[in-house]
């Protein structure tokens, strides 16, 4: 049976910050969406972060039929599950509860019908132990915030069908975004691992007195970060070597690789370094709320994303080159 690759109702398990931006970006495409969340309020807290990001998404443009309405909470699992053709569970890191959750999902589920999780860093061969056809599940790992960016790596276990991981490829590209093959099961993935090890060196420059949270966002911000949003880190060092390339760059600054300019390992959290990053964090907040630091995010985002389109355009080359 092949599995389902074109779909018009989209199934969402777990309603917070990247549950609810899967909703969004489902509502956006013009799909049914059907959601569950067995904390208390969740439904409403959800309809009020929908409602918060479809101006953005009005401006990214939505498609035929795309509407807020097209969403229904249910109270069971089941209900959620048994008529979605793709299902994406955003649960809370804990293998315990991902293992029950997948075993129920997929008792429920279409047997043909993918099972993605949103999990950051959990192996997909563990938590997909229980499930029932685990050839047709997948890690499908987002990034904040869901509705925008479009990347997502995709991870398979070791039961994990080929045919499934070119599916869940399928469905996310229909979904407008930019799916990345995750080639085996590492903890953290690729984009995670990346961010985690530039986290740990920020909070080290805090604990060490080097710069605030402010500044070191100003370094990212003002320089490499613009480079990063349309070019990367490879493809920029390969420019720092000039004519030579990246041969040239290797040659002149792998030296430094041996230089202590890193720690790595984290620093411990101590309750100062704690009160020092919340600190930091709150002034650059200043009087914005957070859902209106959010619109701030995504119309920034969206005027990014475009001039990067256009320019690639322009180069003849496409978006996802």
């Amino acid at each position: 049976m092949p599995f389902i690759t074109e779909i018009k109702t989209f199934a969402a398990l777990g309603s917070g910050v990247i549950g609810s931006g899967w909703v969004a970006r489902a509502l956006a495409h013009g799909l049914d969406v059907i959601a569950w969340d067995p904390a208390p309020g969740a439904e409403a807290a959800l309809r009020k972060r929908i409602a918060n990001a479809w101006p953005a998404l009005q401006k990214q443009g939505l498609a035929p039929g795309a509407a807020q309405q097209r969403l229904t909470f249910v109270a069971t699992i089941e209900e959620c599950v048994r008529d979605a053709d793709f299902i994406q569970e955003s649960a809370p890191e804990r293998l315990d509860l991902k293992l029950d959750l997948h075993a129920k999902i997929s008792a429920a589920a279409k047997p043909n019908a993918i099972i993605g999780s949103s999990t950051s860093g959990l192996l997909p061969s563990e938590f997909y132990e229980s499930a029932t056809h685990p050839e047709r599940c997948v890690v499908g790992h987002p990034f904040n915030p869901v509705y925008l960016l479009p990347l997502v790596e995709i991870v398979g276990g070791n039961r994990t069908a080929p045919d499934a991981i070119e599916a869940a490829k399928a469905i996310y590209t229909a979904l407008g975004m930019r799916p990345l093959h995750v080639r085996k099961e590492v903890p953290g993935f690729i984009a995670d691992r990346l961010l985690e090890a530039l986290w740990r060196e920020a909070l080290h420059l805090v604990n060490d007195g080097v710069a605030s949270t402010g500044e070191i966002d100003d370094a990212i911000r003002f320089g490499a970060g613009l480079r990063w949003s349309f070019m990367g880190t490879f493809l920029t060092y390969t420019l720092a070597g000039g004519d030579a390339g990246m041969r040239h760059f290797m040659a002149q600054f792998g030296p430094a690789l041996k230089l202590p300019w890193t720690y790595l390992p984290a620093p411990e959290l101590t309750d100062k370094l704690i009160d020092d990053v919340v600190e930091g964090t709150a002034g650059q907040l200043g009087e914005r709320s957070i859902a209106a630091l959010e619109r701030y995010r995504d119309d920034t985002l969206l005027a990014v994303l475009e001039a990067v389109r256009a320019s690639k355009a322009s180069h003849g080359m496409a978006f996802g080159d």
